[in-house]
């Protein structure tokens, strides 16, 4: 909705520039109507819609948040840096008991984020990742594997492993393998009740 509020007025020669909170988006808005008031009429309602679904957004994920920060094992999830409300609640809920795997690496087959195998006498290929299990699990985790690399500010091991991936492998290949690693710290952080730790 943002981006056809963006096009509408581009269409009248108003560009609405970079906004990044509500607030600035208004007075940006106010601004480029006093040019063409014309157009305040017209593009009222969809102003109003996307304001409102914003706001429902905000309450969703205030909810969700009150939720993992309630759970005594999504609130310990959350000490890995890129782990977030929803990556927490998704794990806890897709894998629902962690002695269900004997290892942490089998928590990362489960969601997909391995790499599919085709062998038959001397032939042995490695392909893309086998996408099988639970997909909401896998996009929860490319997700938080993305925000550690890409936003959490305080270096990690598993940042810095990541990035060199990244130098070597590209960006999506690095971000599968640290999802893939994610899964498997999730799993032993819960298995372990135990907290991350920084290094």
């Amino acid at each position: 909705m943002a981006n056809q509020l963006r096009g509408l007025l581009k269409l009248f020669g108003l560009r609405l520039g970079t906004v990044t909170t509500p607030g600035k988006r208004a007075e940006r808005l106010a601004a480029l109507f006093v040019r063409k008031p014309e157009l305040k009429p017209v593009m009222t309602p969809l102003i109003e819609s996307l304001e409102a679904l914003e706001a429902q957004i905000g309450r969703s994920s205030r909810l969700l948040a009150a939720t993992a920060a309630a759970d005594p094992v999504a609130a310990r999830l959350m000490t890995v840096p890129g782990v977030g409300p929803i990556t927490a609640l998704v794990f806890k809920s897709s894998i629902e008991d962690p002695d269900r795997f004997d290892r942490g690496e089998d928590a990362g087959a489960f969601a997909g984020l391995v790499p599919r195998r085709n062998q038959s006498g001397e032939r042995d290929y490695k392909g893309h990742i086998s996408k099988a299990g639970d997909p909401m699990l896998r996009h929860a985790l490319y997700e938080a594997a993305n925000s550690l690399l890409a936003r959490v500010r305080r270096p990690s091991a598993l940042q810095t492993w990541g990035k060199a991936l990244v130098e070597t492998k590209g960006p999506k290949r690095a971000r599968v393998a640290v999802a893939r690693k994610l899964a498997v710290l999730l799993h032993r952080l819960w298995q372990s009740e135990t907290e991350f730790c920084w290094n």
